[in-house]
């Protein structure tokens, strides 16, 4: 990155935390009625807590997409309580643009430092997304987390723009592609945003790549559920600069990872929580469909052999 772009950026004062621990994408837990479990949720977040994890983000894999609007005030109060002093939360906002600005009004009020913007691709256009960014945290009045899972979704300079303006706390990087090291549109990103203010957004399996090459400041994880100590030990290991021993993590949780790229990764995440035995997650919020009887037994299997691994 050039040094003028670097002397352009504001003092971000969530960089500090962003390497401290892998940031965990948990499902959200409910009762067979729909209802968000309080007992089910605190147990994912003490068993990540007694993993090394600090930092919680419900997104994608906790189907915020479709919370009940009446329901989202009392579940961020809820998952805030449980995550306690100790614990960075990070709620979700969106996708469409009216629930975001609702969602923004009432974490204004409440003790929350971010939220991160749930992407959506139908019915945008760049500028369109970026001028809802900025409608959103004047509304909210704290910065977002920018979340880019989809290529070319904004602009570099449009992301640079958010960024210069002091609107982002930190970037999610997401988008899916065979080669992460042959990635263009991340270069230009690099070329005008900070390194340290992303965060590769796949799980385990592009990390190294991500920070090694890329200088990412950590990765979000939802295998982290599984075997939350596995997957901070990896952390430590890409932090040292130890890649071999970094590697023989990632491998552990690929096979999990390639039945979540090969059906659906919240679904197969969902089924991978309950067969862990750690908590019950209850049904998937529709709409999500549960999985066939072929593909839990898959997903049990991967389980059982990830968290069969020696300590």
């Amino acid at each position: 990155m050039s040094q003028s772009s670097s002397d352009s950026v504001p003092q971000n004062a969530f960089l500090p935390r962003l390497g401290t621990s892998v940031i965990a994408v948990p499902p959200l837990s409910r009762h067979a009625d729909l209802r968000v479990s309080r007992s089910e949720n605190a147990k994912m977040i003490q068993y990540l807590k007694q993993g090394g994890v600090r930092t919680l983000l419900y997104g994608g894999n906790a189907v915020f997409y479709h919370i009940r609007p009446s329901e989202y005030a009392a579940t961020v109060e809820m998952l805030l309580e449980e995550a306690g002093e100790e614990m960075w939360m990070i709620p979700s906002i969106g996708p469409a643009f009216g629930t975001m600005l609702d969602q923004a009004e009432l974490l204004a009020s409440m003790p929350i430092e971010t939220a991160m913007i749930l992407p959506q691709k139908e019915i945008t256009d760049p500028q369109g997304i970026e001028m809802g960014i900025r409608h959103v945290v004047e509304r909210m009045g704290k910065p977002v987390v920018l979340y880019l899972k989809i290529d070319r979704w904004l602009p570099p300079d449009a992301v640079a723009r958010l960024v210069r303006d002091g609107l982002v706390s930190w970037i999610k990087y997401a988008v899916v592609l065979p080669d992460a090291s042959n990635d263009p549109y991340l270069r230009e990103l690099l070329e005008v945003v900070p390194a340290d203010l992303m965060v590769s957004g796949m799980g385990e399996q592009p990390a190294i790549v991500h920070m090694r090459d890329f200088g990412m400041a950590s990765f979000t994880s939802g295998c982290v559920c599984i075997d939350p100590s596995l997957s901070t030990q990896m952390l430590r290991h890409i932090q040292r600069g130890d890649i071999e021993s970094a590697d023989s993590c990632r491998k552990l949780f690929e096979p999990l990872e390639d039945l979540r790229n090969k059906t659906s990764p919240i679904r197969v995440l969902h089924e991978a929580v309950a067969a862990s035995g750690v908590l019950d997650p209850g049904p998937l919020m529709p709409l999500l469909s549960s999985l066939t009887k072929d593909q839990r037994h898959e997903i049990d299997a991967a389980v059982k052999t990830l968290m069969a691994r020696p300590v």
